[in-house]
Parts: structure tokens; sequence; C-alpha cells
């Protein structure tokens, strides 16, 4: 695969759960009422598309590096305030099973895109 499409396709999927992030952020604020802990998602689970944007913008190989462990930390973060959001019953388990994997594999492409820049290194 290209290089510019392997960057398409990481923003693209960040660029979706992110949008899935925003739904489900008007849904626990609306139907249920939560306005703490789905602020916390929306802030995690938005930012993971904005670091990899940011990543494919970087000006050097360290700034790349540095902006998609952001990312990966907010992947890692978004993933606990779903799995909170799930256990303290505000979302049903089907609907978190569902973006929790995207999480999780958001979470797997970030993280082999970080193994591979630091084997090349």
């Amino acid at each position: 695969m290209e290089e510019g499409k392997k960057e398409d396709v990481i923003c693209d999927k960040s660029y979706a759960f992110a949008l899935r992030v925003v739904k489900l952020y008007k849904f626990l604020t609306g139907e249920q009422k939560e306005f703490v802990l789905a602020k916390q998602l929306l802030r995690s689970g938005t930012s993971i598309g904005a670091n990899v944007e940011e990543a494919i913008a970087a000006s050097s190989k360290a700034d790349f590096v540095h902006k998609l462990n952001i990312a990966a930390k907010e992947a890692r973060e978004t993933s606990y305030w779903l799995r909170l959001l799930k256990d303290s019953q505000y979302i049903p388990e089907n609907a978190f099973d569902s973006i929790h994997e995207e999480c999780m594999q958001l979470r797997k492409i970030i993280s082999k895109i970080l193994i591979t820049m630091k084997s090349n290194a």
C-alpha cells in the first residue's frame, strides 16, 4: 500500500470514530442527561483524529512519533471512558461493543505504526 493511502486509512478511520463519539455525546447529554463523563469522552475521542492529522502534517519524524503517541494515549483514555459509561449503565452493552471495538482497532493501527517507526529508526 502506498504511503499516502495508509495515511488516508488512519485519517478516515479516526474521523469516522470521532463522528461516532460526537453522536454518542449527543445521546448521553440529550437522553441520558449525563454531562461530566460525556464531556471527557468527547474530548478524548475526538482528540485521537486531531492528533493523527497533526502527525501526518508533522515537520519531522520525531514530531510525527510524538503526535501519534498522543493519539495512542487519547485512544487508551477513550477506551476507559467508554468502559466506565457502560459499567455505570449510561450506554447499553451492544452500543458499547460496537464503538469500543472501533476504538480498539484504532489503538492497534496506531500502535503498529509506532512500532514500525521505532524499528525503522
